[in-house]
Parts: C-alpha cells; structure tokens; sequence
C-alpha cells in the first residue's frame, strides 16, 4: 500500500495558506487505506502551538461528485456528538479543493489508533459506536446508492467470470449458487438508512477499550441498515483468514450494538442472510482486485478466500450463533 500522488513539501504548504492552519512543519504519508493517498500534516497551528490534519488526495475509485455527500454526512453524524473527522474550509468557505491535479481535502485529525486483533472489550466498543452512528444518522435527508448492491455484485461476478476458478477451482460455480440464493432471500423490507458500509477494525481509531474516531466513510450510502452491522461483524469477528470464528466478539459486538440501537425481530431474524451478503461483497471485490492488478502493483491484495471461509460459516448459522442468545 502507498501514496499514489506525491506532492512536494512546498506546495502542501503553499496549500496551506488558503486555511487558517499555520505554516507546514512536516507532511508524512500515510500508508494505510488503498483508495486515496492520506498525508498526516503537523503545522504550527494558527496560533502557533501547533496543531494536526489529515490532507487527503482522491485517486479515481472516489468520484468527486460524491464528495458533497461525505461531506455532508460527517457535518451531520458530528453535529450529534459522532466522533467523526469533518472537512474544514478555507478561509473563502470552501472545502473541496485541487492539489497536484487531484481533488483535495483538508480533513480534522482524530487521536487513537486502529486495533488488528480485536478483544471483546473493543469490539463491544465498536458496536455501540455503530449503533450511535445510526441513530445520529436520523433525519439525514441526502442520499447514496449503493454501488456494491446486489446488481453490483452480480456485475462484479460477470466481470470475474471463470477468472474466479484461478483463485480456487469451483468458485465460480460458488459465487453463482450464492447470488441466486441470495436474489430470492434478500430481505426486501427492513429499515434503511445511511450507512458506514466499511467498518473494518482500521477504519476505527481507538485508545484502549474507547472509540476515539470512525473514519474513511468513502464507501457510505443508503442501503439496509442492519446490513451496516453484518459488514461489521464479518470484519470484527473472524480471524484474518476468515478460518476462525470468535464467538465472544460476536456477541460483545451484537451487545454494544444492542445498547446503542438495537435490532427488530425482523432485523435479527434476517441477520444470517446479510452476513452472506456482506461476505459475498467482499469476496466478490477482493477476488476482482485478485486478478486484475499486476503483481508488481504497488497495492497489496487481499486474499479473497478469506471471506469465502466466512461466507461457509454464515451460510450454516443463525442469529443466536452470530450475535448471542
């Protein structure tokens, strides 16, 4: 993983002179994330104490014309007391910028780090926050389709086509019997909201057992919200490879969840069905990013197996093996 732009330290802080953020005392780049490339700036702050930014770069899977959304969404979740990094504005109110031929953001910095092994602890705290996510979500009027939906999987499926059996031999076949159950199980009539639609354990800063921040919401859009918490639990509740099932954060992660937000029966009931959805999402983009980037790209990929394994485990459960009795 890296920074695809490079910008040289004189032009972030000739950038710079547009906000009231200080001059540039140093501009790191930031390898985590493979969508944008992320600078995290120290500046002496426009009182000269000093002061942190995150300057993001948007590379071609983010479309600039949805960043009026994000932007929106985060002034909206932090105004209801999400800890959620907003877009600042220059000093003429604008926040979308242009830095090295790239649609630009200055972005607040968020203190806390993301976790790789999750403890029942954390990942209690994780659902909670996403539950609070939720319900702070309440009253956004704007709205995102959902481009990795059921019409985008199946696009997906199409793009791969028998490119899914260099992966494992039969996974073709795999991915066609599970978008055909899926198109006759899909719950049709549960709530919906915005939704995160990412949150893997680095996209949420923490300082012990505490959430400090969510952040990279470049996925966000309206689609079922306990689809939201299913994401979640396939990234928070498995081993890396997908091989290990962690019963214990599971339901510390349904129980934050629970005392943030809650389900409905319905939303419960239909649990085991949008884990398999969410594990096929990421099967399904992991496994196109498999065999469409070059081996000396500069992007690390991401075994597709792994959610396959979750997708066999979710295909043989229920709600009270996923989330507690």
């Amino acid at each position: 993983m890296a920074v695809y732009t490079q910008v040289p330290a004189e032009e972030i802080d000739a950038f710079l002179t547009r906000y009231d953020a200080g001059r540039l005392v140093s501009a790191k780049g930031i390898a985590e994330g493979v969508e944008n490339s992320n600078y995290l700036l120290e500046t002496t702050g426009a009182d000269g104490s000093g002061h942190r930014y995150i300057l993001t770069l948007y590379e071609k899977r983010v479309d600039e014309a949805d960043l009026p959304f994000f932007m929106d969404l985060l002034d909206h979740l932090g105004a209801r007391g999400c800890l959620v990094p907003r877009f600042i504005a220059d000093r003429s109110g604008q926040r979308l910028q242009q830095l090295a031929g790239r649609p630009a953001c200055l972005i607040e910095f968020l203190t806390g780090i993301s976790v790789t092994e999750p403890t029942p602890a954390q990942s209690r705290a994780a659902g909670q926050a996403l539950g609070e996510l939720h319900r702070a979500a309440d009253g956004f009027a704007s709205e995102r389709p959902n481009a990795l939906d059921k019409a985008g999987w199946h696009d997906l499926a199409r793009k791969c086509g028998a490119d899914f059996d260099q992966i494992a031999p039969g996974l073709a076949a795999r991915v066609v019997d599970e978008l055909a159950f899926l198109d006759a199980h899909w719950p049709a009539d549960l709530p919906r909201s915005v939704i995160h639609a990412d949150l893997f354990p680095d996209n949420v800063l923490m300082l012990g057992d505490r959430v400090t921040g969510l952040i990279d919401f470049y996925f966000s859009c309206t689609d079922v919200r306990a689809y939201d918490l299913a994401i979640t639990h396939s990234a928070w509740t498995f081993s890396h490879d997908g091989a290990t099932f962690f019963g214990d954060r599971a339901a510390a992660l349904g129980a934050g969840y629970a005392q943030a937000h809650g389900l409905t029966d319905a939303e419960r009931a239909a649990f085991p069905i949008l884990c398999r959805g969410a594990a096929l999402r990421f099967l399904l983009t992991r496994a196109y990013d498999w065999i469409n980037t070059p081996a000396d790209a500069l992007v690390t990929r991401k075994d597709p197996l792994a959610y396959l394994r979750r997708l066999d485990f979710y295909a043989n459960a229920d709600a009270a093996d996923l989330l507690g009795a």
